[in-house]
């Protein structure tokens, strides 16, 4: 067995499209490694509501209420001393979600290049994740993780905007060098089903942070 490694994480983030179970593995890790959560607040986000109904109206608004609040998290996690695991990366709001939006003509070329900008500034500021864990799942898979969580604000994503997210996901993972990545095929792997599942991301969380086999 390798020694584990005498240097402790401080972030671990998790990565994902809408409705892969980043909150679900989020508490079960932090329960099992007694890291401190750091979740998406979803339900006091003043946006949310307006861009599914009026997603060029609002879409600008919403990545740099997101962007904001992910930079005050990280500024937290640099500060603390604690380990701490985030439901969703600063990353995602640059590689994923805006670059969509603006393909998709819900998001400006002058609001998104104004955004990624402001994005690559922040990120010369900030240190990447010490481990990555990306959440991979099919568009059925995902709808079906939806429709049982009933989120109001949820109910009108569109199957295209899914898949869209999801091929912008696999293109920013396989261009991912900021650290170390572990990447989880939830269509495959129900952690939140199965204790030999999670068993089985522990084991690679535990072989990548800490050397042990």
């Amino acid at each position: 067995m390798a020694k584990a490694s005498s240097k402790k994480p401080k972030h671990v983030a998790i990565a994902g499209n809408i409705g892969v179970g980043k909150t679900t593995l989020t508490e079960l890790l932090s329960k099992h490694y007694r890291w401190i959560p750091q979740f998406e607040d979803v339900d006091h986000n003043p946006y949310l509501m307006d861009f599914y109904d009026d997603m060029p109206r609002w879409s600008f608004n919403l990545q740099i209420y997101f962007l904001h609040g992910r930079l005050n998290q990280i500024l937290e996690i640099q500060k603390g001393t604690e380990t701490i695991i985030q439901d969703r990366t600063i990353y995602e709001d640059a590689n994923i979600f805006a670059p969509n939006l603006h393909e998709m003509g819900l998001m400006s070329k002058r609001d998104f290049d104004n955004y990624y900008a402001f994005f690559n500034t922040i990120k010369s500021m900030v240190q990447p994740p010490d481990l990555l864990i990306y959440l991979k799942a099919s568009v059925p898979t995902l709808v079906s993780q939806i429709q049982k969580r009933g989120r109001e604000y949820e109910e009108n994503i569109r199957l295209d905007y899914l898949k869209r997210l999801n091929d912008f996901y696999n293109k920013w993972i396989d261009n991912y060098t900021e650290g170390p990545l572990l990447a989880i095929d939830c269509d495959k792997i129900k952690f939140g089903e199965s204790e030999e599942d999670l068993g089985h991301i522990i084991s690679k969380v535990d072989s990548t942070l800490y050397g042990l086999f």
